[in-house]
C-alpha cells in the first residue's frame, strides 16, 4: 500500500511542476542575462587586450557541414614541445555568433605532454569556430574555420 501512495504522490508532484513552470522559461527569445558574451568581449576577456596572431601551429578540426548544431565535434592540436619553458597554457574554443561566444576552455601544463583538446560544442547557426591558444610566454595564437549548420543547436 505504501508503494502505491508513493507513486501517486510522485505523479501529483510532476503534474504540479509541469503546470507551475513559468512561461518565461519556455520563451525562445528570452534575455540570456549574465551569459550574453559577444565574440570580441570574450577575446578581450581571455587575452586582456593583447593581440592574437594567426598561426599554422594550431590544427583546428571541425566539420565543413554540421547536420545538427547541438553536437559539433571540435579538435584542437597545437604543435608545442610541452616543456616547462615552452608549453601550451590554455586552449579556448569560441564561436563568432552564439549568444555566449565561449564554448570551451581547458588549462594545460607540461604534464599533459600534448597541446591537444577534443570536445563537442553547440552552434546556433552557420558561423566560424575559433581556437585561441595561450602559450607559457604569455602570447596568444589563433586560427578559425567556418562551419555550416543545417539545424541550429542553441534554440
Amino acid at each position: 500500500m505504501e508503494r502505491r501512495n508513493f507513486i501517486k504522490s510522485m505523479c501529483a508532484a510532476s503534474v504540479v511542476a509541469a503546470i507551475a513552470t513559468p512561461s518565461s522559461l519556455l520563451a525562445k527569445d528570452a534575455a540570456k542575462g549574465k551569459n550574453v558574451l559577444t565574440y570580441d568581449a570574450a577575446v578581450a576577456a581571455i587575452t586582456g587586450g593583447k593581440a592574437a596572431t594567426q598561426s599554422d601551429k594550431i590544427k583546428l578540426t571541425v566539420p565543413e557541414i554540421a547536420e545538427n548544431g547541438a553536437v559539433v565535434p571540435v579538435k584542437v592540436n597545437v604543435e608545442s614541445p610541452m616543456t616547462d619553458a615552452d608549453h601550451v597554457k590554455a586552449i579556448h574554443v569560441l564561436s563568432t555568433k552564439n549568444g555566449n561566444a565561449r564554448c570551451a576552455d581547458v588549462m594545460l601544463t607540461p604534464m599533459n605532454a600534448k597541446g591537444y583538446f577534443a570536445t563537442r560544442i553547440k552552434l546556433a547557426g552557420t558561423q566560424d569556430v575559433v581556437a585561441l591558444v595561450e602559450l607559457s610566454d604569455g602570447s596568444f595564437l589563433t586560427t578559425a574555420k567556418s562551419v555550416k549548420v543545417t539545424i541550429g543547436g542553441c534554440g
